[in-house]
């Protein structure tokens, strides 16, 4: 175990940076967070929030990097459920790619030991068919533009460590869920606690995703564990639910019955493609299952918060 004596934690002001943020307050770590805006208010006056210009290949991450050993690097340009154009390939490049290498090559000039990059589980794949399951070594098969962007952020990151010896450890992540979420799921609360009834009985699938609280745990393991170093890991919290079971787990957490209704798949999918909803429908009836063995055997960790406690947080809050 190495202990890190400086964390600084990109994208301090998105879901999962806020966490960790308040996660290491909560440690009495010294750190400090980096946003895009400063007219972001913190909850918390005792975080220190250092403002950054666009990311890309001219970025200063200089002053953020003062003293800092080891990064947690959440910033990025985020998936959206749309057909994209030109421009926003070109922003997803400029932002995921040469943002994410401008970073690495600073904090190796400015001595930083180990920086953690957050990437997805779309690095893998879009879906899992029957019986099949995304491993940490399994060959890259990106299909769109943001998941071609953090595997090519990844590459970027492994050639700055082979060229000037910074440590590089690797996340992907599948759907983050927990309290204040926001995109498709804080959607689906939504829908849920108006009673809308949903035609999902008939979906079969599987899906991997992980808690808030146990990915916190889990970087926490990332900063100072000596063997995580040059390593990618996949995240999970090793409980794969259907999308009826989740409906149900979410609407039981606000004590009411979940309103599910028989549609054929086909239906499900035809719909998707008519209104423009096809990606979001194809993650409703669709399966993508991460096995965590090894993220678990190499950093000793282990989920904490079971998933029904974790969707109890998400909805009821802390």
């Amino acid at each position: 175990m190495q202990l890190m004596k400086k964390i600084l934690v990109t994208g301090a002001n998105g879901f999962i940076g806020q966490s960790i943020c308040e996660a290491l307050f909560k440690a009495n770590r010294l750190f400090a967070g980096t946003i895009r805006s400063k007219g972001f208010k913190s909850s918390n006056d005792n975080i220190e929030y250092i403002p950054v210009d666009d990311i890309g290949n001219s970025t200063n991450w200089k002053i953020a990097l003062k003293g800092v050993d080891c990064i947690i690097h959440c910033a990025g340009r985020a998936h959206i459920m749309k057909k994209i154009d030109a421009n926003e390939k070109k922003i997803l490049n400029s932002v995921n790619v040469d943002g994410t290498k401008q970073l690495a090559k600073q904090a190796s000039e400015l001595g930083v030991k180990r920086l953690v990059f957050l990437s997805s589980i779309k690095v893998n794949g879009e879906v899992t068919q029957e019986k099949e399951i995304f491993r940490y070594n399994d060959t890259p098969n990106p299909k769109d533009a943001y998941a071609k962007s953090k595997l090519e952020a990844e590459k970027v990151l492994w050639k700055v460590s082979s060229e000037l010896g910074l440590e590089i450890v690797i996340v992907r992540l599948p759907l983050v869920y927990g309290f204040d979420v926001r995109g498709n799921l804080a959607r689906l609360i939504k829908l849920i606690k108006s009673n809308v009834f949903l035609p999902l009985s008939l979906v079969k699938n599987r899906r991997s995703m992980i808690g808030i609280d146990n990915l916190v745990d889990l970087l926490n393991h990332c900063i100072d564990n000596l063997n995580a170093s040059g390593k990618t890991f996949l995240a999970s919290d090793g409980e794969d639910l259907s999308t009826p079971e989740l409906i149900k787990l979410i609407a039981s957490s606000m004590r009411k019955k979940a309103n599910l209704f028989p549609l054929p798949i086909f239906m499900l999918k035809f719909l998707g493609l008519v209104f423009g909803r096809r990606e979001e429908i194809n993650r409703l009836v669709g399966s993508l299952m991460i096995d965590n063995t090894y993220t678990k055997e190499i950093l000793d960790w282990t989920p904490s918060v079971s998933v029904e406690e974790g969707i109890r947080r998400m909805v009821q809050g802390k």
